[in-house]
């Protein structure tokens, strides 16, 4: 297992700060070198910037001090550009725990008046940043030809320097508006943009001021898109102070800006109509109109600007935006999951009765993808609004409202869990929806008995129709409750229905016994196969009677419990058992394998690898794909081979194996023939390890041996003997993730008293190559190809400990489970406790960890 996290090492560190470890001590005997002659520009600057880093991190206050006459011998003595800007805004930073940084006061000042316009810029910021309201006199005059230079930057500079410097002395900065007035007709946009800012925050307790000046610059134009922009929200600010009348020129200048050439004047111009309160819908639609338009924008963030924004108004006028329901619906399929999931919220208020079906799938389909602030706003829709709007699709939005209570994020949260299942109880009491019962009793039952006071959140007079196994799932977790439970479980077994009968009747024994291996096996995990398959193997049993019992153990697994899988179907009573049952992926290999005469007697397929592993590249000439079968004692390669050369027929195609470890090849299955672009199958066989069966892990050299036959590209006619050839592919890997099929226990720690500590054993590691808690999780699920159990693999912030819990069934169907707890210092310790009903699943995952 180290070996395999080995391969990420460099990705794993490359992400790392260069800096994390620094010490203060350290960086301060570094900063000797600013004395020193000549000056070592880029060893310097490196320096610098450890300094900046301390600062910002709040370890390098008390004894800055120290530094500061080096960086002030440093900054009067250089003239390499770079470095001395790295000098600019280390006095900066410096400004506000260093009390002599004045000390460099006339060196800025010589610089700002200088004439260097690339130092002129940063000079007057660090100069403004140094300066109290009692210096700030002395550099007045200067400031003001800044604010009125010629060169951009240090007039951009100068403007925003002044408006920090009005916090503290606005009386001084009052004097500078004409000169700020100056600035505003710059052709510059951002000196525009930053004139502009200053003359309003200047004015802006005075509305008259203000009004005038809006007045003003809507009469002359302005040339930055950033000052249209900033008119804009002052101009809806003046508007919302005032009545809010939209004959006033105000509301006229925003209107016009949905106009302007530029497309954030546009949007800023259409989001602040929207936001206007009291807007009618005939007010809004220019801004809708526009907004319209940038739905079909390229642009990603146009898209979502628009359609957020038209998602507020689809709240209180979605009348209004009916029009656009066509362009959302393009966006529904939109590449950014964010954008798709608004357009889907927006038709849900929007659109018709008939898209609902299709808009809930697809907005479930991605649930996974989309952030928190996402994931809590689309449960929030079909319940406030759509339950009401569409009345005969509650069946839909339920479904979806149940599988968010699901989500892990909800769940995670104890005490909005237990308001939550509280009101559910509630509401089933009185609930007439079969369907909706089921799956609200389903949710209490697995939820409910791990609550810290189940007998006062769940009430026991559920109807035991629906309830039994709910009823069950209590008493099995919670032995105050049981005489209750059991109590009612009697009374439902004179039910009148035969299912109520049959449930009541098994809980009812089970729970007699007062065993937690059978109330884990047969109560609160139950089954682990799946379902379709074992209706088919009891079929395909009766009609070939045989004088061995049947083995559930033939039956393929199902990586969610039966409970869940009856759950999420049609119930019984509501459709029609279908005539055939589709068969899975896995039973349509097993049939395949079957056929193959060599593979007589290889026992049920236990795994099929979930995708194919690509052997060689997609442009080759040959393209071969690998899926690997595992047997109780054997494993099939299974190789779709696709030849790419017209002018080439190929036959007696097989893949020779070289496997490092103890495996053996017993026979290669050819493809007969593998024409021009169809594809054909051949296979190989290879027998587990039997003299070291713990060494399930192997690599095996391939090389694909064949004869190659000339023919004519188009008849496809061959025209000579041929010849033999061989083609060496890439390298094919078994792990112990090929052995173990997942499954998932519902209650883990029921399983794990099932199992029993019989052939327990347990072992510690260090993960030397691994950072993070994070990383290592998820690099244990992969490796070990297990099922992480009650949400264990969602690693919780700022941790440094944490138990991961894994349940998977090794080759043979015998039941693994893992708990590994993790342990993160510099790098990660790994405990790993392992149980199986059988020694050597304990001891093949204690191997290949090692």
């Amino acid at each position: 297992m180290l070996k395999k996290f080995d391969k990420k090492d460099e990705e794993s560190g490359g992400g790392s700060n260069p800096f994390q470890h620094l010490e203060k001590s350290a960086v301060l005997q570094e900063a000797r070198v600013f004395n020193e002659t000549p000056i070592n520009p880029r060893k310097c600057a490196h320096i610098l910037t450890k300094i900046l880093y301390l600062i910002n991190q709040g370890l390098l206050s008390a004894r800055l001090p120290h530094a500061v006459p080096g960086v002030r011998e440093l900054f009067t003595s250089l003239a390499q550009p770079t470095l001395r800007r790295m000098c600019y805004l280390t006095i900066k930073e410096m400004s506000c725990i260093a009390e002599d940084v004045i000390i460099v006061t006339s060196s800025l000042t010589k610089d700002m008046t200088g004439k260097e316009d690339s130092y002129r810029g940063p000079a007057v910021r660090a100069l403004c940043q140094i300066t109290d309201s009692t210096m700030l006199q002395a550099i007045e005059r200067y400031m003001k030809q800044a604010i009125v230079d010629k060169v951009p930057s240090v007039s951009s500079s100068a403007l925003v320097s002044s408006l920090h410097l009005l916090k503290c002395s606005f009386d001084v900065v009052k004097r500078w508006v004409n000169e700020a007035q100056e600035a505003v007709s710059s052709d510059n946009i951002m000196v525009q943009y930053h004139a502009l800012g200053l003359l309003y925050h200047v004015r802006k307790n005075d509305r008259l001021a203000v009004s005038k000046m809006i007045s003003k610059f809507t009469r002359h134009g302005l040339k930055s898109p950033f000052a249209y922009c900033m008119m804009i929200r002052v101009a809806s600010r003046q508007l919302e102070e005032e009545d809010g009348s939209r004959d006033s020129p105000l509301f006229d200048f925003i209107e016009s800006c949905l106009r302007n050439k530029h497309e954030m004047v546009v949007y800023e111009a259409a989001s602040a109509i929207v936001n206007l309160p009291g807007c009618s819908a005939k007010e809004l639609a220019p801004a809708v109109s526009v907004l319209q338009l940038f739905c079909s924008s390229p642009k990603a963030a146009l898209r979502y600007a628009a359609v957020r924004t038209l998602n507020k108004v689809a709240m209180k006028h979605p009348s209004a935006v009916t029009a656009c329901n066509l362009d959302l619906e393009n966006l529904v399929t939109d590449s950014n999951r964010s954008i798709a999931t608004l357009a889907i919220t927006t038709l849900l208020k929007t659109g018709s009765e008939g898209s609902i079906d299709r808009l809930m799938k697809q907005i479930s389909s991605f649930m996974s993808e989309i952030s928190d602030e996402f994931k809590v706003h689309s449960p929030r829709l079909p319940s406030a609004h759509c339950g009401q709007k569409y009345p005969r699709k509650h069946a839909v939005l339920m479904s979806f409202l149940f599988s968010m209570l699901r989500e892990e994020h909800h769940r995670g949260d104890s005490e909005s869990k237990e308001t939550g299942l509280s009101h559910l109880c509630e509401f089933i009491e009185d609930c007439e929806f079969t369907v909706l019962a089921t799956r609200i009793l389903h949710l209490l039952g697995q939820e409910g008995p791990q609550d810290q006071q189940p007998l006062q959140v769940h009430p026991l007079h559920l109807q035991p129709s629906g309830a039994v196994s709910a009823l069950a799932k209590f008493g099995a977790q919670n032995e105050e409750m049981l005489p209750s439970i059991l109590v009612l479980l009697k009374r439902c077994v004179m039910d009148d229905d035969n299912e109520v009968r049959d449930r009541a009747t098994f809980y009812l024994s089970v729970l007699e016994q007062k065993q937690k291996a059978l109330n884990a096996g047969y109560i609160l995990n139950g089954l682990t196969v799946s379902i379709p398959g074992l209706e088919r193997a009891l079929q395909q049993y009766t009609l070939e009677p045989s004088e061995k019992p049947f083995d559930l153990k033939s039956v393929p697994l199902a990586t969610t419990p039966m409970a869940e899988q009856r759950t999420e179907s049609t119930p019984i009573t509501a459709a029609k058992q279908p005539e055939k049952v589709a068969a899975t992926r896995q039973e349509i290999f097993q049939e395949q394998l079957a056929a193959v005469p060599e593979f007589q007697g290889l026992g049920p397929l236990f795994k099929s690898s979930p995708e194919p592993v690509a052997l060689t590249e997609s442009e080759t000439e040959y393209v071969i794909r690998c899926t690997k079968h595992t047997f109780p004692e054997h494993m099939v390669f299974q190789f779709d081979c696709t030849n790419t050369l017209n002018d080439q027929t190929l036959e007696n195609v097989t893949v020779q194996l070289e496997p490092t470890e103890a495996y053996e090849v017993l026979c290669y299955v050819p493809a007969r023939s593998l024409p021009y672009n169809q594809p054909g199958t051949c296979y190989t066989l290879v027998a587990l390890p039997k003299e070291d069966p713990t060494a399930v892990g192997c690599t095996f050299s391939c090389m694909m041996k064949f004869t190659v036959k000339d023919c004519d590209p188009t008849t496809g006619e061959t025209d000579d003997e041929g010849y033999e050839d061989e083609y060496v592919l890439e390298d094919l890997e078994v792990t112990i993730a090929d052995h173990i099929q997942k499954v998932m226990k519902l209650n883990f720690e029921a399983a794990w008293d099932e199992v029993g500590d019989e052939f327990e054993k347990e072992e510690t590691f260090t993960l030397s190559t691994i950072k993070t808690l994070e990383e290592a999780v998820g690099n244990i699920v992969k490796f070990l190809g297990m099922h992480p159990c009650e949400r264990s693999d969602k690693v919780p912030d700022n941790k440094n400990t944490h138990t991961l819990l894994l349940a998977g069934v090794f080759r043979g169907g015998h039941d693994i489970l893992v708990r590994s707890r993790l342990l993160l210092l510099d790098t990660v310790t790994m405990q790993v406790t392992a149980r199986s009903s059988e020694e050597l699943p304990v001891d093949i995952v204690l191997a290949s960890v090692g």
